[in-house]
């Protein structure tokens, strides 16, 4: 959420920013400001009305002392009226409050100057690519059909047991997920990361710290009876770990990993683009999330990418990097990185990681501070990153491996597997 004295002394600048989303959000913006010149000043009469309150009883006490109970009357019919208008503006502060509220869960981050002008993923940049495109045999097969073939992976299953987008992973297909995510817990813990194992279900005061709620209700699973959602990503409850908390200067940066399962309801279409692993309900994550210094959260936001650039490296998958345009940016985001590693028997770039610096758009949802070095309280800057998301790992690394013989585990996974192909 934005902070309201920025769009107060920066309204211009915000206008601006926020049309590289693709739409022109001047009105919203301006009622916002209306609203809240409407709060303060509802705000000062009710507190005046307070202050005179606070006063004229206290001369009431003294008046009834010295025995001058005629004058005390007069001036306690006085407070009657006082306590009248207190409620009253009490009243139109709750309502102002609630609606300025609303306007302002509407309104997404502003995306910051580096961010590019476009509508559409076709419109972000690529900054870099690394990796060579293997160059397959004739007769190559897809993931889904490699996973069938050699028994990692039975999606008829998983439909019989819950539906479309919820896979059963079998024999060498689990042990393979199960070291990816291994492998990508002990790297994010050489990184300096703590490792953390949060809850899957989370609140609804948690869904809008990290700005899943109240505008994505219809992209996670709800469970009525006890008003409690399923995690889409491991960023929710992670963060969600410094909700209405001070930190110390000295404590940031903060830094805490974890692997849960994702739960997304989003799937819905249908292609060779949503096959197999390439769009699941549930899948599996390495999160990486950091809470810093606001000074320091762009130098943090490089080493989060380099993190995950390694990775990528290590599991000698050809990959790009894209920084997403205006129009591709999430409602939280300020500035994004995509990771994106190359499906050879797919020919297609599919996303594997996003990396993100939210700035103070979470902190002021969460109530996230630190007490800067005046001793004043100032919002934290907050980011967060897939180390990494399996599915699209895993369809990448089964068919840019396999050969006519079977799929080559990458050395790097093998002490994790204990096996070095599946055959």
């Amino acid at each position: 959420m934005l902070e309201l004295q920025r769009i107060r002394e920066e309204r211009d600048h915000v206008i601006e920013n926020l049309k590289k989303r693709g739409k022109d959000f001047t009105e919203t913006v301006d009622l916002i400001i209306s609203l809240d010149e409407k709060r303060r000043s509802t705000q000062g009469k009710m507190d005046q009305n307070k202050g005179d309150l606070n006063k004229i009883s206290k001369e009431i006490g003294g008046l009834f002392k010295s025995g001058k109970q005629e004058e005390a009357i007069v001036l306690k019919d006085k407070t009657v009226e006082l306590k009248k208008l207190v409620d009253s503006y009490k009243i139109q502060l709750e309502e102002t409050e609630k609606e300025l509220l609303s306007l302002l869960y509407q309104l997404p981050n502003v995306p910051n100057n580096l961010v590019p002008k476009g509508l559409t993923e076709d419109d972000n940049d690529v900054v870099d690519e690394e990796g060579s495109i293997p160059d397959l045999y004739p007769g190559n097969l897809p993931h889904w059909e490699l996973a069938t073939k050699y028994k990692l992976i039975d999606f008829e299953l998983g439909v019989k047991i819950t539906g479309a987008g919820f896979p059963l992973y079998t024999g060498k297909g689990a042990r393979l997920q199960r070291a990816l995510i291994n492998y990508f817990l002990v790297e994010a813990t050489k990184a300096g990361y703590t490792e953390m194992m949060p809850p899957l279900l989370v609140n609804e005061a948690s869904g809008i710290g990290t700005g899943q709620l109240p505008d994505k209700e219809g992209q996670m699973y709800h469970d009525a009876v006890d008003d409690l959602y399923l995690i889409p990503t491991a960023e929710v409850p992670l963060t969600n770990i410094y909700r209405d908390t001070v930190l110390k200067q000295d404590d940031l940066p903060q830094k805490i990993t974890g692997h849960t399962p994702c739960f997304r309801r989003e799937a819905g279409s249908y292609g060779k683009h949503v096959r197999g692993l390439n769009r699941l309900h549930q899948f599996e994550k390495v999160e990486i999330v950091q809470i810093v210094n606001p000074k320091d959260s762009y130098t943090v936001l490089d080493t989060m990418v380099e993190h995950v650039k390694g990775l990528l490296r290590s599991l000698e998958l050809p990959f790009r990097t894209l920084r997403l345009c205006g129009g591709d940016l999430g409602f939280t985001s300020a500035i994004t990185y995509d990771m994106e590693v190359y499906s050879a028997a797919q020919e297609r770039w599919l996303e594997v990681s996003s990396i993100s610096n939210f700035e103070t758009f979470q902190a002021n949802r969460l109530k996230c501070r630190y007490k800067n070095e005046d001793g004043k309280n100032q919002f934290v800057h907050t980011l967060n990153g897939s180390a990494l998301a399996l599915p699209r790992i895993l369809a990448a690394l089964l068919e840019n491996n396999q050969s006519a013989k079977g799929i080559k585990i990458p050395k790097v996974l093998i002490p994790y597997t204990g096996f070095d192909f599946i055959d």
